[in-house]
């Protein structure tokens, strides 16, 4: 990226940004352990007493009690600083244990969303399932940095099993299944379920913008950049090169005037969006290092 890039973006982040987009850009620019440190200061902000997380640490997910989805948020975070390891995942694990379902599985949501603001098309479970959502990117998570816990051979079979008999799917559950099939151990059966949920990828047009997933925003598109944001994922294999080319130049050639990247999908609360474009930012701008793209 060019100097003028990450600038631009930083001058939005530290417009608009909350305290933890900020000391995220702060460790994008210097990586440092001082970085590091004021990026968990300001995670532990988000933290509940029980280990996990709330507090809108997950935009769309309001209010003070912790949901999966929103401890998924706080793991995603740890890896991006590299600061995921045994002692700090701890209480997170031991709370997603308290969640995990009769067949192995994580749900992404609790029964408790039903009590506070939440998104028009999010309806909250009476039961809780597990989902590959979130337990496919906690899972991949735990592997990459070699975190344990009791539940986790149990909700990798999940993974495993969903990811078998899976005939359709959708962007945000491709996202978590490449981050599992990224550090699953077993190799070999990572590289073929990579190759089936590949071509259900294609088979769905769910890539380069070719159509809206129903249920989602009718400006909600998915591109290459989105399943394989580095070039060492399982995903980057499923594109051809000029198709991975052509959505880096969109990705690139997306940043707005105000230096942010602009959200996809739905606003339905008056924070959506002046919450959520910080953090997309940061994202965006680590796909492009991580591909090497100039501005």
């Amino acid at each position: 990226m060019s100097t003028a890039q990450v600038q631009r973006a930083a001058e939005f982040i530290w417009l608009t940004g909350r305290v933890l987009d900020q000391r995220r850009l702060e460790h994008f620019v210097s990586e440092s352990q001082a970085t590091k440190e004021g990026v968990l200061a300001a995670l532990a902000g988000f933290a509940t007493p029980d280990g996990a997380y709330a507090y809108g640490l997950e935009p769309d997910i309001k209010g003070p009690v912790p949901q999966p989805i929103t401890a998924m948020t706080a793991l995603r975070l740890l890896d991006e600083i590299d600061a995921l390891d045994e002692a700090r995942a701890a209480p997170i694990t031991r709370w997603l244990g308290r969640q995990v379902t009769a067949d192995g599985g994580i749900p992404a949501l609790l029964p408790a969303t039903h009590d506070y603001p939440r998104p028009p098309w999010i309806e909250p479970p009476a039961e809780p399932l597990g989902s590959l959502l979130p337990t496919a990117r906690i899972a991949g998570l735990l592997f990459k940095h070699g975190v344990t816990a009791p539940w986790l051979p149990a909700a990798t079979e999940f993974c495993w099993a969903a990811l078998d008999a899976m005939t359709a799917t959708h962007p945000y559950e491709v996202h978590c299944c490449v981050v599992f099939l990224d550090h699953a151990p077993d190799r070999g059966r990572a590289a073929k379920a990579a190759d089936r949920l590949g071509e259900l990828v294609r088979d769905q047009e769910l890539f380069q913008g070719r159509r809206v997933v129903p249920g989602y925003a009718e400006t909600e598109f998915h591109y290459a950049y989105d399943f394989a944001p580095t070039p060492d994922s399982v995903a980057a294999r499923w594109f051809t090169e000029p198709e991975m080319t052509s959505s880096l130049d969109k990705l690139a050639a997306d940043q707005r005037d105000d230096g942010g990247w602009q959200i996809s999908w739905r606003r339905w609360a008056p924070t959506t969006e002046s919450e959520a474009r910080p953090g997309l930012t940061i994202e965006r701008l680590r796909t492009l290092r991580a591909w090497g793209r100039p501005a």
